[in-house]
């Protein structure tokens, strides 16, 4: 039985320019990238690569229809290699060029086709929570049924996954915390998913460390003071990143899917609507199982009791960024239902990987408190 994998190759640069110097980017090279970003760190290096920019294809979190159109553009030139400068969205995206063939991204996706990877790709994260740059999963809505999938395969891993800190400081706060807060729901889901084992422990057990030691600093010290945790918040993500990606994640981010698919939150704003009411389910449905171990570890590393680890964690949560309810995202009463039925129809993977496998009525209960 496989217990551990990681694949890209991880290397870490104090800036942008000794990142492309030492990988001599240049014209043989395309580019997906936040523009914002590669304007300010890219463009005065005067690359010679093919470059497209996110917001091309679309604001937001990617759709299959996004994906197609970033396709159509690449299969116009004869690229090798392909460098990814961006969050979650921008890497999941780039992910998808590495593959062989001419079809729709939707195919490929529900992997009604064969998958081989042709070309070579280097992840650079902006963000400090989608640990996209170290898994092998590439996420997308699929605009028919207003619902995301995700492609899990180990083709997608990167080559390199390139760590440069100073990229965080153009992330805006509320950004900065909903990924920070992702991150360490990957950490966290990834902790208790059937799939975990030591390894994949070691790693989520100090990503949530790092985060939570960040945020209880922040919190004492105010916002901008993230300026001095950029390391340990881009570290800690990747930390997550191979945790998840080898354990996976689960209801957490099931549950998220349908309010990002139809109402178009943000994927770690959206997944930090469920995190503490998921985890206190959890402890309701298995109360004696590996969930105790969890929650010694969180009672510990919050100085507080093991009763009340989920309440203490949504305090100190609250500190970094408030959470909304559903219904403020513009979720009807009437959707709890549908909403449920649709994670159970559609995401039997993350469903099957998480803590205890939840009923549609248990989903139910969940998005009810949250409504």
């Amino acid at each position: 039985m496989k217990l551990f994998q990681e694949k890209p190759v991880i290397q870490k640069y104090e800036d942008v320019k000794s990142f492309v110097e030492e990988h001599q980017i240049g014209k043989n090279d395309f580019i997906l990238a936040t523009r914002r970003i590669y304007d300010t760190y890219f463009a005065p290096l005067g690359l010679k690569a093919h470059v497209e920019y996110k917001s091309k294809y679309g604001a937001g979190e990617p759709n299959d229809e996004m994906v197609d159109a970033l396709l159509a553009d690449f299969r116009k030139g004869d690229y090798k290699r392909i460098v990814a400068i961006g969050g979650g969205a921008v890497i999941d995206m780039a992910k998808i060029l590495v593959l062989d063939g001419e079809v729709k991204a939707e195919q490929y996706y529900r992997r009604e086709v064969p998958i081989k990877k042709v070309r070579t790709l280097l992840a650079v994260p902006t963000t400090c929570g989608a640990g996209s740059e170290v898994s092998n999963i590439s996420i997308t809505e699929i605009t028919s049924i207003h619902s995301k999938l995700g492609l899990a395969i180990d083709e997608l891993y990167a080559d390199e996954a390139i760590l440069i800190p100073e990229l965080l400081k153009e992330l805006p706060y509320e950004f900065f915390a909903t990924s920070a807060i992702d991150a360490f729901i990957h950490a966290i889901e990834s902790y208790v998913s059937p799939r975990a084992n030591l390894y994949t422990e070691m790693f989520g057990e100090k990503a949530m460390e790092m985060i939570l030691s960040g945020f209880e600093k922040i919190a004492s010290n105010g916002k901008e003071y993230r300026m001095e945790l950029l390391d340990d918040f881009l570290v800690a993500s990747n930390l997550a990143g191979i945790a998840f990606g080898n354990a996976g994640t689960g209801m957490v981010h099931a549950m998220s899917y349908p309010l990002s698919g139809m109402y178009h939150v943000a994927h770690g704003e959206a997944n930090y609507q469920f995190l503490t009411a998921v985890f206190a389910a959890y402890s309701k449905m298995n109360p004696t199982g590996k969930i105790l171990k969890l929650n010694a570890f969180l009672a510990k590393t919050l100085n507080c009791e093991e009763a009340v680890v989920y309440e203490k964690l949504q305090e100190l949560l609250d500190q970094i960024i408030s959470r909304k309810k559903l219904r403020e995202y513009g979720m009807k009463e009437e959707e709890i239902h549908s909403f449920a039925v649709s994670v159970e129809e559609s995401q039997q993977r993350l469903l099957n990987q998480s803590y205890v496998k939840p009923t549609v009525a248990q989903m139910e209960e969940v998005y009810r408190e949250l409504y």
